[in-house]
């Protein structure tokens, strides 16, 4: 691996694992509704410079605008404001844990919708220990309704992130360039946020310097850079590499909520993380012989290969929450 990539690799897990900090505290000043509006409107304006910048235009046609609300809806409105509400009653690295489980749901759904025609054993498997480490993070016999709620509006999240990746997959993938996929997905997730919080957001704001900074560094951070640094990963090295960041961001999110926010991460959490990750490992066992194989016959075929683009589902990389 190449200093830089490893190097962007990193920075992206920093940038995208650290976002349940910055969520937790902009919730003291700011309800889950306008967190998600300002990093949306933040996130949009660092990818549309970028494709300003390097000109790469964006869709025309109104059929692939109304495929990209698909995911703008399920990929981060609705997401981003079901950590916002998961983070007021569970602790920032338990929501970075749980957000793990994407993998294993995108695992799940493929089987479901036939995306993945010929599942492995130990991709079936990797989606039982996924499930398991869940449930045990969640603790449904033991957790208060609060806690509960929260830990589920977390999942939640996770499982429509999921979907958007399956349609984006099927649908998209091959219509749009990475980038400019990114620059138009959060561009229309912002424009609908725009128009829900006149109606669903206007609460009581309570400015201060730690807000401000949390949700600016959010914004621009966790969501635009985050985005650009993975399609670069994606474009420089692949699919499979880019990917391995999802092993990175739980462990981001446990360290900051411990050393920022003091909080505290008991033995059973710590037993399902593992196990939620070694769910992800093997549903991804036989994903990465396929993205080689898919890499190499679209050097040789796609014109398309040049800008990294994701071939399906299995290209796809998790995302913070």
């Amino acid at each position: 691996m190449r200093f830089g990539s490893l190097l962007r690799l990193g920075l992206l897990a920093l940038c995208w694992g650290s976002s349940f900090l910055w969520i937790k505290i902009a919730l003291t000043g700011l309800s889950p509704i306008q967190i998600t509006l300002v990093r949306l409107v933040l996130g949009a304006a660092v990818m549309l410079a970028f494709c300003l910048v390097t000109r790469l235009a964006l869709p025309k046609d109104l059929k692939t605008w109304a495929l990209i609300a698909v995911p703008a809806v399920a990929g981060a409105v609705i997401p981003f404001t079901l950590f916002g509400i998961g983070e007021g009653s569970i602790d920032s690295n338990v929501a970075g844990v749980l957000n793990a489980t994407t993998p294993v749901l995108v695992a799940l759904l493929a089987v479901v919708t036939g995306a993945e025609r010929r599942p492995s054993w130990a991709q079936f498997a990797g989606i039982g220990v996924g499930f398991a480490g869940t449930m045990v993070i969640l603790e449904p016999w033991r957790a208060s309704g609060g806690t509960l709620a929260g830990a589920l509006a977390c999942v939640a999240a996770a499982a429509l992130y999921a979907v958007s990746f399956i349609f984006i997959g099927r649908f998209l993938s091959r219509r749009v360039a990475p980038a400019a996929l990114a620059a138009s997905q959060l561009t229309v997730a912002a424009i609908i946020m725009i128009v829900i919080t006149p109606f669903a957001g206007l609460t009581t704001v309570r400015l201060s310097w730690p807000v401000l900074v949390s949700v600016t560094v959010l914004g621009l951070a966790g969501t635009g850079l985050g985005f650009l640094l993975n399609y670069r990963l994606i474009a420089d090295d692949g699919p499979t590499l880019a990917s391995t960041v999802g092993y990175l961001m739980p462990a981001v999110s446990v360290l900051l909520g411990a050393l920022i926010l003091n909080e505290q991460l008991d033995a059973v959490t710590i037993g399902g993380m593992l196990l939620v990750l070694g769910g992800v490992a093997l549903t991804r066992r036989r994903k990465i012989r396929t993205d080689s194989e898919s890499a190499t016959l679209a050097t040789s075929t796609s014109p398309q290969s040049a800008t990294g683009q994701p071939t399906g589902p299995a290209g796809l990389t998790n995302r913070a929450g």
